[in-house]
């Protein structure tokens, strides 16, 4: 069998634990491939998926082209197309050519890594941010029969509203509101945070304040570097069960393995590729 080859995409894309993840994920798969990293500006990935990308076995996204990435592939999996968010991409290569489609595996990875820490979601969950991978985990938790708040900048509020309309067409009037984050107040089962404030280097930012961390039950920061992040150390300061995002990457991880190669994995090698990760952050 010929050696794979992945890798991942985003823009400004720095240190990423993928290839690290990947690598142990296709060790204890017994696939033989190697993961890459591809720094791609926007205005490149369009000519950079036909001369680099399409040449891969598959590759993950991350932002910003979760979403600007839909419209070069070939086909998108049902999820990732209601979604409207990709984070894994396959290539499929015949006698025909080569056919690309897209999925979405951050649903998976949210939902396992809540359910690994024993946190529900709840009746309301409040969700900073409705880009690419706060659209799947706001479809995730409406069809969870969630209600949500959708948080956003003034820059994105319109964008924002536009999504809560569709999510309330979707799944029933009332299920979605949209805020200004700054203006928000309320109460939460679980507040997520699906923006990158917080992220190294700039730590010492939170992107909700400490009025509306204290009225939440439970906190999930998508958020993995650093490996406690303001937000999540407010609130476990204030009592409240709170993770980073790192069981949710390694999750998603082994959902795209799968999708490219059919592996399977148990829960306890999740865990301990997660551990390892936090020790990867360490020497950074």
């Amino acid at each position: 069998m010929s050696k794979k080859h992945y890798g991942v995409i985003g823009h400004p894309i720095g240190h990423t634990l993928s290839p690290f993840i990947h690598s142990r994920l296709m060790q204890l798969s017994g696939v033989d491939g190697e993961y890459g990293v591809f720094d791609i500006a926007p205005e490149e990935l369009d000519e950079k998926f036909a001369s680099v990308l399409s040449k891969l076995d598959g590759f993950n996204a991350t932002i910003p082209h979760k979403q600007a990435v839909m419209h070069l592939l070939d086909e998108l999996d049902e999820t990732a197309g209601l979604y409207g968010s990709v984070n894994t991409a396959a290539f499929t290569r015949n006698s025909e050519g080569v056919s690309s489609k897209g999925y979405t595996t951050d649903g998976i990875g949210f939902t396992m890594a809540l359910e690994n820490a024993g946190i529900a979601m709840g009746n309301t969950v409040t969700i900073i941010g409705c880009g690419g991978v706060g659209r799947v985990f706001a479809n995730t938790c409406a069809k969870a029969g969630c209600t949500l708040n959708i948080l956003e900048c003034t820059a994105a509020l319109e964008s924002a509203k536009s999504f809560v309309s569709s999510l309330n067409d979707r799944f029933g009037e009332g299920t979605a509101r949209a805020f200004l984050t700054e203006d928000f107040d309320g109460e939460s089962d679980l507040i997520v945070n699906a923006t990158p404030v917080g992220m190294f280097p700039k730590v010492d930012a939170c992107v909700v304040s400490d009025g509306v961390i204290a009225k939440a039950k439970a906190v999930f920061d998508a958020v993995y570097n650093p490996s406690e992040t303001l937000l999540v150390k407010k609130a476990r300061e204030a009592g409240i069960k709170a993770i980073t995002g790192m069981t949710m990457l390694v999750y998603q991880a082994a959902a795209a393995q799968t999708i490219w190669n059919g592996s399977k994995f148990d829960p306890d090698d999740i865990a301990g590729i997660a551990e390892d990760c936090f020790k990867e952050l360490e020497k950074k």
